[in-house]
């Protein structure tokens, strides 16, 4: 693979990292910045929202200044800029700006690789491609986990979190000399997002794509860490380990996804099975009391590993796109994506609170979480059935 291919993936394992490590710093950010399980939800989903907003001007960015620039900018600036935002809070709203800031410097990283991938290698292997560069970067997921937990309990978490915000400038400046732009596309035709969103086809992806990834990205991220400690009393140490199970299916996800387009002949048949499971293993949390932990964490580990489409819907999207629109099609995608999920993140943290009032048991508030992450992604299958199945 091409050194700035890996140069992305490596900011990338930096973007998974920021989206999950605050599952594990919700004691220590409640005792020392007084932020609330609710705080910490908010804040995870300003994440995702303005990821999920810089979409189409990164889109924009990819097509008319090129990949190199558009992502070694914005890391240095909301990157490292954010983590050091994070590094200094006294306050949950200094976590929440941070959030906002990390978001922005992220949301360039993967669609760059994306782009370069579309532009320069076959269409037949941009879903196998795609997986890779997420199933690589997604170790940045297992970092948020134990190794972060441990790494925390050692030096603090204000030391960890400045030197992610080194790494992240470091990266930036890698990306800045590194990075090869492909060349660009001379065509006559004009167009916009404008142009994508005409297409009857996408609309019918459009919503699957923004809630199948919200029940891995919401447990992973945020949930996974209080639930573990107040349903069955688990400790820091074991909290982390378990995310590091939940990470590790979501890396392997990826991975099993990445070629089976090719194996099957379907990327929709391939999508509609494995979403079906993880809207199974969601309301098994959902209205079933478990007893068992080692179950529960076997549920997160089937909501990580088929929840993990993402990139097998990605090349569906990709194989409607023009070639002058790559950029603005890939974002797009992105943007219900990682938008999806940052609107879900917002909204489990007033349900839970609000359920919270009037439980009667420590699991009732994390059953309707799943229950609602369920129903989310049933209502994505139901529109998804009706989509054109293609492939390259």
């Amino acid at each position: 693979m091409r050194i700035d291919l890996v140069l992305l993936c490596a900011a990338y394992v930096l973007s998974q990292f920021y989206r999950a490590f605050l599952a594990v710093l919700t004691d220590v950010l409640e005792r020392d910045v007084g932020a609330s399980a609710a705080d910490l939800a908010s804040a995870s989903g300003f994440w995702f929202l303005a990821f999920a907003a810089m979409q189409i001007p990164v889109g924009w960015a990819l097509d008319k200044v090129g990949p190199r620039r558009t992502a070694a900018v914005l890391l240095m600036l909301g990157g490292a800029g954010g983590a050091a935002v994070f590094a200094s809070a006294t306050a949950p709203a200094h976590i929440s700006l941070a959030m906002v800031l990390i978001g922005i410097g992220c949301s360039p990283v993967l669609m760059a690789s994306y782009y370069i991938f579309a532009r320069v290698y076959s269409p037949a292997v941009f879903a196998t491609l795609a997986a890779v560069i997420l199933g690589i970067g997604s170790v940045g997921n297992l970092a948020a986990a134990l190794p972060t937990t441990l790494a925390v309990e050692a030096f603090g978490w204000r030391a960890v979190v400045w030197g992610t915000a080194a790494a992240s400038a470091l990266m930036a400046v890698g990306l800045w000399f590194l990075v090869r732009d492909p060349e660009r596309v001379k065509s006559e035709q004009r167009g916009s997002v404008f142009d994508l969103l005409k297409m009857p086809a996408l609309w019918l992806i459009f919503p699957l794509m923004a809630f199948q990834y919200a029940p891995a990205g919401g447990a992973r991220g945020l949930w996974i860490g209080p639930y573990f400690r107040e349903v069955f009393g688990a400790g820091d140490g074991l909290v982390g380990t378990i995310t590091l199970v939940m990470g590790a299916a979501m890396i392997a996800g990826t991975f099993a996804y990445g070629p089976l387009d090719r194996v099957f002949g379907t990327r929709k048949w391939v999508i509609v099975g494995g979403n079906t499971l993880s809207m199974l293993a969601c309301f098994t949390l959902g209205f079933i009391s478990l007893q068992t932990m080692w179950f529960a964490v076997f549920l997160f580990a089937a909501i990580g590993f088929f929840g993990a489409s993402f990139p097998l819907m990605m090349a569906h999207g990709r194989s409607f796109y023009p070639p002058h629109l790559v950029g603005r099609g890939v974002t797009l995608m992105n943007l219900f994506g990682i938008g999806g999920v940052g609107v879900m993140q917002m909204l489990s943290g007033r349900l839970f609170a609000s359920v919270s009032n009037g439980a009667q048991t420590a699991a009732q508030p994390f059953q309707m979480l799943f229950a609602f992450y369920g129903a989310l992604v049933a209502v994505g299958l139901c529109i998804y059935l009706f989509s054109l199945d293609r492939t390259d």
